[in-house]
């Protein structure tokens, strides 16, 4: 059994992780929406993915509910292939040649 001390720590410190994700999320959703070019929003876009899987992992890590891990998991695969769709829609100007 862990120390009540040490969880309370280690709980203030998942808080404080999760409202700096969610709080970099919105601030990253700006250039998303005034990125004064495309692949300014790809990249914020592609930040805004990373955080979410971020906010998912910190959260199942907060909870203890390990599907959240899966959900995370999940999210990456598809940030991941969004971002290489997008990128190379972006520089070659077609997704499937």
């Amino acid at each position: 059994m862990a120390d009540p001390a040490y969880l309370a720590v280690v709980d203030t410190v998942l808080y404080g992780a999760l409202v700096l994700a969610a709080g970099l999320t919105l601030l990253v959703s700006y250039r998303v929406i005034r990125g004064p070019t495309v692949p300014d929003r790809v990249v914020a876009l592609d930040t805004i993915a990373t955080n979410v899987v971020a906010i998912a992992a910190l959260y199942a890590i907060w909870t203890q509910q390990g599907y959240f891990v899966g959900v995370s998991l999940v999210l990456a695969i598809i940030g991941f292939i969004s971002t290489i769709t997008v990128a190379r829609y972006v520089t070659e100007g077609d997704i499937i040649e």
